[in-house]
């Protein structure tokens, strides 16, 4: 029998999603913009970060969260343009390389996600399903 001190769950989910954590999340020039301007208009505290994560729901089965939260344990913490963006380690495996673009035209305006690891999404693209 192998000695629990040996196996730690904390340490293999770190190695299991440290590629993942590298590579999950990229923002766009225009959502750096958008994310500091947010984060200065509406005074945000710098204790706060920029939460980036999914959760069930969605007509394609799962959606995007984005917006400021506070850190927990369970999340990796990233550098983006300056900016500390916090994601579950759990939600690694969905968010893997997605580019957070900010679109302000006639045809769309806000946030967008594209996921290269969505088999199918929405027609609005707040939903996916992998």
């Amino acid at each position: 029998m192998a000695e629990e001190d040996d196996f730690n769950v904390d340490d293999l989910i770190d190695n299991l999603f440290k590629k993942d954590a590298e590579e999950a999340v990229i923002l766009t020039d225009r959502a750096v913009k958008q994310v500091l301007k947010i984060k200065n208009d509406e005074s945000i505290p710098d204790d706060q970060f920029l939460r980036v994560g999914v959760k069930g729901g969605g007509c394609s089965g799962m959606s995007y969260i984005l917006g400021f939260d506070y850190k927990n344990d369970f999340d990796e913490t990233l550098d983006r343009e300056g900016i500390k963006v916090i994601v579950d380690k759990r939600h690694l495996i969905y968010l893997g390389g997605t580019v957070i673009d900010f679109k302000d035209g006639l045809d769309a305006r806000g946030f967008t996600f594209q996921n290269p690891r969505a088999s199918t999404t929405c027609g609005c693209g707040s939903s996916f399903s992998t």
